[in-house]
């Protein structure tokens, strides 16, 4: 049986050879990559894989972003902790994970999740945050 499976990655060209950033799993989460990086593409990667885990096809998307980003895809970060539920808000994407290591820090055992509003959607949450935004793989 054949599975389709949707990954995005972010870039800063088209050309080859390139460098990209990800994966990541829904577009918001590479859009807000790409804003962090001041990456100017989205590529999204449709690939069939068979039943033995064998990539038969994949298809490659390119999405420039707005030339100007900023406001454009993130009107507005926010940080709130899942434990205590103390909340802030950020200008930048570095505010809001130096606002979560301390807290983190501080309280032992806390989470912190992120959430943008853009404005095609009011709040988002961006699952799995921190491994998106922070390390996400480079693959060159």
């Amino acid at each position: 049986m054949t599975t389709h499976d949707v990954v995005w990655m972010v870039t800063d060209s088209l050309q080859v050879p390139r460098t990209e950033y990800g994966p990541y799993n829904t577009r918001l989460a590479a859009e807000v990559a790409a804003v962090r990086l001041h990456a100017r593409y989205l590529l999204r990667y449709e690939q069939a894989i068979g039943s033995d885990g064998e990539l038969l096809a994949e298809r490659v998307f390119a999405i420039k972003m707005p030339a100007s980003t900023s406001g454009e895809v993130a009107t507005g970060i926010y940080t709130r902790c899942a434990t205590c539920g103390e909340a802030a808000s950020h200008q930048e994407f570095w505010q809001a994970e130096v606002w979560a290591d301390i807290h983190e820090f501080e309280h032992s055992k806390h989470m912190v999740r992120l959430f943008v509003r853009t404005k095609t959607a009011d709040f988002k949450e961006i699952p799995d945050w921190r491994r998106d935004l922070c390390c996400g793989e480079r693959v060159e």
